[in-house]
């Protein structure tokens, strides 16, 4: 069934004043938590305002929830010019811990957007190693991701990618997808037995355009840089294009179809993660990296489970 495009008009800002909510997670409970510049991670209560909680370190941003309602923190430190590890900060006792600062010898400077299966590897992205994140969107392949398994192992488990992004699991959890943000796609890779991944390959059309030196300027609205994706209920790998300020869906036979678009950005401004929470997993929450607030809507379809929703 095709998705039915969500109305900008149908979409509202809550957390108004949140600096830089590049993610949002929500609890079984129903309890909301967004990334904030200004903390570790601001809770949003249901009445749209927000309270900040835990130190303030780095740039927190794709944030996740293990099945202890702990929050797990991929710190893109990068944007400060600050070391970018894998934090964790419960809410419940205020704890707030780095789970890891280096793998295989290489320190994480740009950790950003963390996934948790139903065995407990927490995957990762680590987006590049260049000196500002903005020279990493020259194309250059220097990022990989990286597993934290339970027994505290890690390792590096894909290499040689182009800004690693957004990560979403399958709902059967047998393939790792992860946005290539600078490739303009998004690649898929077999999880392998002992928290180990296959060779990856492209998953669905390439998505847009990119801006690149000596051509000419792409229209906004084609631009493909890729960040958050997530999987509805429905096997659609919804994709978030914050330079086209859209949102787009992978469909199971590999159509793609546009689910949000604000061309102005008036609303939708520079998306970048999305979100399904709710009863019945069809409240919408979309993340930014340019506006001050956090956007909330009804989704079409039911969002697929996280483990921490199960």
């Amino acid at each position: 069934m095709p998705l039915e495009p969500i109305p900008t008009a149908q979409i509202r800002k809550i957390a108004e004043g949140i600096d830089r909510p590049e993610d949002v997670v929500v609890a079984r409970d129903g309890r909301v938590f967004a990334a904030d510049h200004q903390c570790a991670v601001a809770q949003i209560h249901p009445d749209g305002t927000f309270t900040r909680m835990g130190p303030k370190g780095g740039a927190p941003n794709g944030i996740n929830m293990d099945r202890q309602g702990r929050v797990v923190i991929a710190n893109f430190g990068i944007y400060d010019r600050e070391p970018g590890p894998l934090q964790r900060f419960d809410p419940k006792t205020g704890a707030h811990e780095t789970l890891l600062a280096e793998v295989e010898g290489r320190s994480l400077t740009s950790s950003n957007y963390p996934m948790i299966d139903s065995a407990g590897n927490i995957w990762c992205a680590n987006s590049t190693h260049a000196e500002t994140w903005p020279k990493a969107l020259d194309g250059r392949a220097d990022g990989f991701i990286f597993v934290l398994r339970p027994d505290g192992s890690a390792s590096i488990v894909a290499d040689g990618l182009q800004f690693p992004n957004g990560m979403a699991l399958s709902a059967d959890e047998r393939w790792l997808y992860c946005a290539q943000t600078t490739g303009a796609n998004v690649l898929r890779f077999a999880i392998l037995e002992g928290g180990r991944l296959g060779p990856g390959e492209q998953y669905g059309p390439v998505l847009g355009n990119l801006a690149l030196p000596g051509q000419p300027a792409p229209a906004t609205e084609t631009l493909g840089y890729t960040d958050g994706i997530g999987f509805d209920g429905e096997g659609n790998l919804w994709v978030c294009l914050p330079a086209a300020n859209k949102v787009v869906a992978i469909t199971p036979d590999g159509d793609l179809q546009t689910v949000i678009h604000d061309p102005g950005g008036e609303t939708v401004n520079h998306p970048t993660n999305v979100t399904w929470g709710g009863a019945d997993l069809k409240d919408l929450y979309l993340g930014s990296i340019r506006a001050n607030y956090v956007l909330k809507a009804r989704s079409p379809v039911a969002g697929q489970a996280m483990v921490h929703q199960l």
